[in-house]
C-alpha cells in the first residue's frame, strides 16, 4: 500500500461516459478482492465538480478526493482534453495522477494527453478478461509500488 492509501482502502474516480464500460469496468475491479472505493462520473463537467466537491458532490464523506484517476478523452459537455488541462493547471488538484483510458489510437491524441500532463495514456482492453488483467497491473503499479500524494492533505 502506498503512504497516500488511507486505511488499506484505494481511491479511483472514473469519467466514463458509456454505461457499459461502466459497467465492465466496476465487474472488473470487483473481480479482486483488493479494498477498493471506485466512483464514477459521466462527463468532463462532472468530474471537475466532484473534484472542487460542488454541486452534488460538495459532502467529503460521500465523495472524497481520488488518489487517481482514470478519464476517457471522448466524454459530452467537457471532454477529456479540457478536463485534463483544468485538473493539471490547478495548483490543488495537479498532483493527483490522470490515467486517459480511451479507444483512440491516434498519435496526436497521445502526444497532446503527454504535453497536458496525464501520468499514463492506455488504450482500452478489448476483452473483459484483458480488462481484468488491467485492473489487476494498475492496482499493482499505482497502489504497491507508487508513492502517492494524500490528497486528502493536499493545500
Amino acid at each position: 500500500m502506498s503512504p497516500g492509501t488511507p486505511a488499506g482502502k484505494f481511491s479511483i474516480l472514473i469519467a466514463e461516459d458509456d454505461a457499459d464500460d461502466r459497467e465492465l469496468l466496476k465487474a472488473a475491479f470487483d473481480e479482486h478482492d483488493f479494498d477498493h472505493n471506485v466512483k464514477f462520473v459521466e462527463n468532463g463537467e462532472e468530474l471537475i465538480c466532484y473534484l472542487k466537491r460542488k454541486g452534488a458532490y460538495a459532502d467529503e464523506l460521500q465523495h472524497p478526493l481520488p488518489q487517481i484517476i482514470l478519464m476517457d478523452l471522448n466524454m459530452p459537455k467537457k471532454d477529456g482534453r479540457e478536463a485534463l488541462k483544468e485538473i493539471k493547471t490547478d495548483h490543488y488538484l495537479k498532483s493527483i495522477p490522470v490515467i486517459i483510458l480511451t479507444t483512440s489510437t491516434e498519435e496526436k491524441d497521445v502526444l497532446n494527453s503527454y504535453e497536458l500532463g496525464v501520468n499514463s495514456f492506455i488504450i482500452k482492453p478489448v476483452t473483459f478478461r484483458q480488462l481484468v488483467t488491467f485492473t489487476q497491473t494498475l492496482w499493482r503499479y499505482w497502489f504497491e509500488f507508487v508513492a502517492l500524494p494524500n490528497v486528502q492533505t493536499l493545500p
